[in-house]
């Protein structure tokens, strides 16, 4: 019979060492896995993290695991390529940081034996990913385990199968259900023996058979049905010979139909399911990929929380661990492979080993319901003949691989209506930052009805919009700032855009989660992604949490929004109330505010601010509590100031009636000497970016300046630095001066 034995402890680590060890000295550090080298230096800034070559080493004893005739080394993941070698002997090389791989160790396994794995992450033309803004930590991050087996066993070889795949098919009350095992070195006389359990573990279908391939019967099937019903059943199988069970697998699975409907989204088994919901990196604080199952479990914990219906497990393969508990929880869930932002022509073959083992792997996985071909892989363009067959090639594969799941990509804001690519696969998405990343808020639904008109046909959802928040306030709040305030009156706006809109078909925040992107250096805080609804260390729910909290979730609760922002100068001062309950009364001091009622579950009180006053929400049975104090001057701790940056906002001369360089582009183009005044500097951007009408992909075109006018003439210079177009203080200090000479239109 099949035995599993973890090695995760005490692993020799070095990226000190150059060549394959033949011992383990002095010089090597012991740790456990799973282990990340950029735990830290991933998470600090610089875009500085080591990307190069680490060593793995473990001394193992044969006589101490299970009597086996083979023995097969299990890598669940290791970032981003690796060597493994046995006793100096290399046996195996894996490209793909995200998936499991094995290798037949069989021969080398002796009673001393030495185990050595390379596991580099440094940058090449040929792995994805590549380029994407997330650290590419690298590590021996999850389990590594010896499978031993019999000689006749379910396969452990292609691209990390489970050994067997099960295909529920429904018809009407009753589900026909194909298990298909995967056996090496299948003997005449084995046999194997089938089974299907319900939740409860009581048998619902069993049969005895030669063939790899058997259809069973589920009478009255008890359908997997999202967040409402993840009901589960087991497929197991036994491989037999006489009396003697060689091996055995097993896997959940779910029953359920479902459909994508241009007009009304997402359906699931016959009934309209709206998937509404975020997206999800799998790194934490302090300890990047190398996530525990407690990690895991805190991460469901906190969606199912929010009310989420779908996650986006972006931008690789997550652990099946987590697979398991979206199975559990009913999580309906869009899978993606790591094919990300740079087209690389030398990458084809890495998109399809890293598809495959996707696929493969998770394919008895109820929740996932589509597959990811790309992620804004058009940055640089939609044209290329390359990246347009490359998708071809993935969505073919996929359709060939999975007929009972529809194929999808997240497109970037800047790809055309009109594009060929997004012909490619079933569904589409959209990353669309409006109110952030340029453009306003209210963009944002208008952008996805022309879609949507223009293509009736194709359904359309949101895979990635949101903005930063760190613990910034201010009782003005406005794009770009960072504060928790403009984070919430963004989502505020986005909810009731998009969550009245039934045709798109799925919408996910980006991100559940603050995310290691060592390549950052905005918002005050190096090294992070802080669009996050939850802090990296997950110990901090952002008030844009209880928004969605407040339209998605059926447990009631009351939530004041502000609770970090206590100074404030105003006499009045707007504080804001999230509640899924009808009606809420905010009281001061004991003293009542009144009531309000909101369908949108959003609510607004202006409350008279003097010395201390405790606020008290009450909803139904419900209460929140927080404080503010009255000051005389705003509180300095609260206002960003950028490190590193050129000038701060606050640092500008701002002249009554007058522009500077804290006024949106579109308000000064529209004054004639505003616009005269800016020729210089597009000049000088177009000059940058190798004039014409294009830079890294983006055209210069009606609606991308529609965008660009929402930035303040500042954080407009501020974001060019990334294309390493650089203004220095003198520079940005003459052009104030001679836009507080411009007067505004009145």
């Amino acid at each position: 019979m099949r035995s599993i034995v973890n090695l995760n402890w005490k692993w020799a680590f070095s990226k000190q060492a150059t060549e394959v060890p033949a011992s383990i000295d002095s010089k090597w550090d012991f740790v456990n896995l799973p282990h990340s080298w950029n735990a830290l230096d991933g998470q600090d800034g610089a875009n500085d993290f080591y990307r190069g070559t680490a060593w793995y080493a473990k001394k193992v004893q044969k006589p101490d695991f299970p009597e086996a005739d083979r023995y097969y080394l299990e890598i669940r993941g290791a970032n981003s390529s690796a060597d493994v070698y046995v006793n100096g002997k290399k046996l195996a090389h894996h490209d793909g940081g995200y998936s499991t791989w094995r290798v037949d160790i069989t021969e080398e396994l002796g009673v001393d034996t030495l185990i050595a794995i390379a596991v580099d992450n440094s940058e090449n033309d040929r792995v994805y990913p590549q380029m994407a803004d997330f650290t590419f930590y690298g590590g021996l991050y999850r389990d590594v385990n010896l499978i031993c087996v019999s000689e006749s066993h379910f396969d452990l070889d292609y691209y990390g199968t489970p050994g067997l795949k099960v295909t529920p098919t429904l018809n009407g009350s009753d589900a026909a259900v194909e298990v298909e095992a995967y056996v090496t070195n299948f003997k005449p006389g084995q046999v194997l023996r089938y089974t299907l359990t319900d939740k409860e573990g009581a048998v619902v279908a069993s049969a005895e058979s030669a063939d790899t391939k058997v259809v069973l019967d589920i009478q009255n099937v008890h359908r997997w049905h999202g967040r409402k019903d993840p009901y589960l059943y087991t497929a197991a199988i036994e491989l037999v010979e006489g009396e003697a069970v060689l091996d055995a697998v097993s896997t959940r699975f779910g029953c359920r139909t479902y459909e994508i409907d241009p007009q009304n989204g997402f359906i699931l088994n016959g009934e309209e399911y709206p998937l509404r919901g975020v997206s999800r990196h799998q790194d934490r604080w302090g300890i990047g990929n190398a996530l525990l199952p407690e990690h895991h479990r805190e991460d469901i914990d906190l969606i199912c929380e929010v009310g989420a219906t779908t996650i986006r497990l972006a931008h690789y393969q997550h652990d099946q661990y987590f697979y398991d508990l979206c199975d559990e929880r009913g999580l309906v869930i869009w899978a993606e492979i790591p094919y990300i932002s740079k087209h690389m022509p030398n990458g084809r073959e890495n998109t399809i080993s890293q598809m495959k083992e996707l696929i493969t792997q998770n394919y008895n996985h109820p929740c996932i319901v589509v597959w990811g071909l790309s992620n804004e892989i058009t940055m640089n363009g939609d044209a290329d003949p390359d990246l347009l067959e490359n998708h071809n090639v993935l969505n073919d594969l996929v359709h060939e691989m999975d007929k009972t799941r529809k194929t999808t990509m997240a497109c970037l804001t800047m790809c055309p209506m009109e594009s060929p690519i997004i012909k490619i696969p079933d569904v589409v998405s959209y990353n669309h930052y409006f109110g952030w990343y340029g453009g306003e808020t209210d963009m944002n639904g208008p952008w996805f009805d022309k879609f949507h008109e223009m293509h009736p046909d194709i359904p359309i959802g949101c895979s990635e919009y949101g903005c930063e928040a760190l613990n910034w306030h201010t009782s003005k709040p406005m794009q770009g700032d960072y504060t928790e305030e403009y984070q919430a009156y963004y989502h505020e706006e986005l909810i009731k855009q998009f969550f009245t809109r039934k045709y798109m078909w799925a919408t996910h925040v980006w991100n559940m989660f603050d995310f290691g992107a060592d390549a950052r250096s905005e918002g005050g805080e190096n090294g992070q992604n802080h669009k996050g609804l939850v802090t990296i260390d997950r110990k901090y729910k952002k008030d844009a949490f209880y928004a969605y909290k407040a339209w998605l979730s059926d447990d009631p609760f009351v939530h004041i929004c502000g609770k970090r922002y206590v100074d404030r100068v105003e006499d009045v001062t707007k504080v804001t109330v999230y509640s899924n309950l009808p009606e809420v009364e905010l009281f001061a001091n004991g003293v009542s505010l009144g009531k309000q009622a909101s369908a949108e579950h959003f609510f607004y009180f202006d409350v008279p601010n003097a010395g201390e006053t405790v606020l008290t929400a009450v909803a139904g049975e419900y209460k929140d509590e927080s404080r503010i104090r009255k000051v005389a001057e705003f509180n300095e701790a609260y206002r960003l100031r950028e490190k590193g940056t050129v000038l701060n906002w606050f640092d500008i001369t701002e002249r009554e009636g007058y522009f500077s360089l804290n006024d949106k582009l579109s308000d000064i183009m529209a004054t004639t000497q505003g616009k005269l005044t800016l020729m210089g500097l597009f000049t000088k951007l177009m000059g940058s970016m190798g004039g014409g009408k294009k830079a890294a992909g983006f055209e210069l075109s009606p609606e991308m300046m529609k965008m660009m006018g929402s930035f303040t003439l500042l954080r407009l210079t501020g974001l060019v630095s990334m294309m390493d177009i650089t203004f220095t203080k003198e520079q940005l200090l003459d052009l104030n001066a001679k836009l507080n000479k411009i007067k505004k239109k009145s």
